[in-house]
């Protein structure tokens, strides 16, 4: 799932335009005229996005069947769209500021769906690594766009429940993509569900531009790329935003390379799964929406950085418990790392909006960014890992990233108790 923030994202130094518009009796909110078409619009774009964006996930083992080549070969399908969502993430986002947000988000669409229709009848693994690569970056458009076009269309109030139907398409979208694969690669082979994930897509892709209402709200900008340059190193030199982005991306890596291999896995003895039932094991996604849900609660009670060591701990517990030959036990480490993965990436993504003061957008980019690359490392390491020691290979590099966040967060919470003392000691002078 992409990064969301239910706090309006705020451009500083990317590019000079009028102040946001304040709200208005134009602005959308429930019970209002064009209310439901956005989030209906929304909702279908969040669905085309993520469905089209992890499709091979679930086809993995059929297609390096198909080409005859390794896991890890294989894995670049994913690790290849993830990666050059997470390149052209920040651009994409600044030209939203220039050219319009329902404008971007239609093109990045467009590429997307068309490419996917094409992608079926790549003739090996190269022109599919090339396609989905162009995938990938055309979706980059997407997620900060469609966040800046609630934050400047919705009423502050219909804010969190608009954007929650849009991460709910998201969470759909990358859950059925890998199910609909999976059941018809079953039937008639991975190029087939393939083209069924493109034409759900176009189908979506073209209710989200019927659907959607145009800006009311939006005042074009004039890019200032130096403006941009400074407010990202600004991100980048700020401690606690770059332990949260590697956090991120740390997380990330362990889910991509739970969700890349664990195809391999149960395709084979003992387990010897078909298919489509293994594309059904993405349903526990449906956990990590609750995850989410439940991570402000975790923050009010244990802190930001318990949350954390708890998410950890989950995560950890659920790696171990999927070394067993059970299929049950196995499905409940599935349970278990997702619960982790989601809660501890709640923490961290909203923690970046608390973080950066100015140029909030730019701070949400660069996360996404960071989430992304732990996607294609992870992805791609997870199954090199499976191919060359097993599944306890990739366990073991779940573990490794999952001991890189306690690492993080302890270094936060040391760096912090020198803070508070140096501060105190100024203060007694």
């Amino acid at each position: 799932m992409p990064y969301v923030s239910t706090e309006a994202p705020v451009t500083t130094g990317a590019l000079t335009s009028a102040p946001p518009a304040s709200p208005s009796d134009e602005s959308l909110s429930p019970g209002r005229p064009g209310y439901r078409r956005m989030s209906l619009g929304l909702f279908a774009a969040g669905v085309a996005a993520f469905a089209l964006l992890y499709s091979t996930q679930a086809l993995l083992p059929a297609v390096s069947a198909d080409f005859g080549v390794t896991a890890g070969q294989a894995s670049w399908t994913v690790s290849a769209a993830t990666g050059a969502l997470a390149l052209f993430v920040l651009p994409l986002s600044a030209l939203s500021e220039r050219f319009g947000r329902r404008t971007l988000m239609t093109v990045s669409l467009t590429v997307a769906v068309v490419v996917g229709l094409l992608v079926p009848f790549a003739p090996n693994l190269e022109w599919l690594i090339a396609l989905r690569a162009v995938q990938g970056a055309a979706l980059a458009g997407l997620p900060a766009s469609a966040m800046a076009y609630l934050a400047e269309e919705v009423r502050p109030r219909a804010l969190v429940g608009a954007i929650g139907l849009f991460v709910a398409g998201n969470s759909i979208g990358g859950m059925s993509g890998r199910i609909v694969a999976g059941w018809i690669s079953q039937l008639w082979g991975w190029r087939a569900g393939l083209a069924a994930v493109g034409l759900i897509a176009l189908v979506c892709a073209v209710a989200f531009r019927v659907l959607l209402p145009k800006a009311r709200h939006f005042t074009p900008g004039t890019l200032d790329p130096r403006a941009l340059a400074r407010t990202v190193g600004r991100h980048l030199a700020d401690p606690l935003l770059r332990r949260l982005y590697a956090i991120g991306a740390l997380f990330m890596t362990v889910f991509g390379a739970v969700y890349t291999a664990i195809g391999f896995r149960l395709v084979e003895a003992p387990f010897n799964l078909p298919q489509g039932v293994i594309g059904s094991i993405f349903l526990v996604y449906l956990v990590g929406t609750l995850s989410s849900a439940a991570a402000g609660k975790l923050v009010e009670r244990l802190g930001r950085r318990g949350a954390l060591y708890l998410a950890v701990g989950t995560t950890a517990a659920g790696l171990l418990l999927s070394l067993t030959d059970s299929l049950a036990a196995v499905l409940l480490g599935l349970v278990l790392i997702t619960a982790g993965f989601f809660a501890g990436h709640a923490v961290a993504s909203s923690a970046v909006s608390r973080t950066a003061k100015t140029g909030r957008a730019q701070a949400s980019a660069l996360y996404q960014s960071a989430y992304y690359v732990g996607s294609s490392v992870g992805g791609t390491l997870g199954a090199v890992a499976f191919h060359t020691g097993g599944w306890g290979a990739t366990v073991g590099l779940g573990l490794l990233a999952v001991l890189g966040v306690v690492s993080v967060t302890l270094y936060g919470t040391h760096a912090a108790r020198v803070e508070e003392r140096a501060l105190a000691a100024a203060a007694g002078r």
